[in-house]
């Protein structure tokens, strides 16, 4: 069975920040994400950690620190400057935190010079924090419209072509099933690439159970694959309290 982690940025979300920490452990996660936690000290996050012995995941990049403002814009090349700069507070971020991986987020933008910029900024992330592992992810343009990253066969293509080993694929079941219509296949093709892996139902974005990705499928076919990451339950719960949402995963450790 896969070892499953908690996105804190949607699980957990009916308490205060801070106490979603505690309130992962209790539930059994051994291993979070937090997508943005800029708003807060990193002592702060830090200490929460700590305190309920939890390995952070996964943060991403850039942070978005302008109000109104897209996700991510690693790919837009009029902010190549401002990705150099900002990079380097995410970094004080994840060396405090111990971030196992950092996402950077591409952003809205199309066309050679987006993906030059995303390609030239991969890469001077990678060199400039060698000890740090970084990752991109395909989003779909429903929920992220005019993405940049937006298909799995282009970000192979990306990974390829920025050649870092530092730099690989995050793999997001939601996601692929949106863009490519079977996630299940997608995993199939490119999962070897993957070094983090994130799930939620498609199209709402909710637990396991609805919609059409069989997840018992889907879990025992990234555990066959020899994966041995951690796979993060990204997604809104449908019901009040996030632990009422968590049959799935009982129902997994039970078997």
């Amino acid at each position: 069975m896969p070892r499953f982690a908690a996105n804190l940025s949607m699980l957990f979300a009916e308490l205060p920040y801070l106490d979603r920490f505690a309130a992962a452990s209790a539930a059994g996660f051994k291993a979070v994400e937090v997508l943005f936690p800029y708003e807060f000290a990193a002592k702060e996050t830090q200490r929460a950690l700590l305190a309920n012995g939890l390995e952070l995941l996964l943060i991403n990049a850039p942070p978005p620190n302008y109000a109104g403002g897209d996700p991510g814009y690693a790919a837009v090349p009029k902010l190549a400057d401002r990705f150099q700069r900002d990079i380097r507070r995410v970094m004080r971020y994840a060396d405090m935190l111990k971030a196992q991986r950092v996402h950077v987020m591409a952003g809205p933008a199309k066309g050679d010079a987006a993906r030059a910029t995303y390609v030239q900024n991969l890469q001077m992330a990678a060199d400039s924090a060698p000890h740090q592992q970084f990752t991109i992810e395909p989003l779909n343009s429903g929920d992220f419209p005019g993405y940049f990253l937006d298909d799995y066969n282009l970000a192979v293509e990306i990974l390829d072509e920025v050649d870092r080993d530092n730099v690989t694929l995050q793999f997001d079941a939601y996601h692929a099933q949106l863009i490519h219509g079977d996630a299940l296949k997608v995993w199939e093709v490119f999962g070897h690439r993957a070094t983090h892996v994130q799930f939620a139902a498609a199209p709402s974005r909710c637990e396991p159970g609805r919609g059409a990705l069989d997840f018992d499928q889907f879990f025992a076919a990234v555990d066959d694959s020899g994966y041995t990451g951690w796979v993060s339950a990204e997604y809104t719960p449908s019901t009040l309290r996030t632990e009422d949402s968590l049959r799935w995963m009982r129902t997994l450790q039970a078997a």
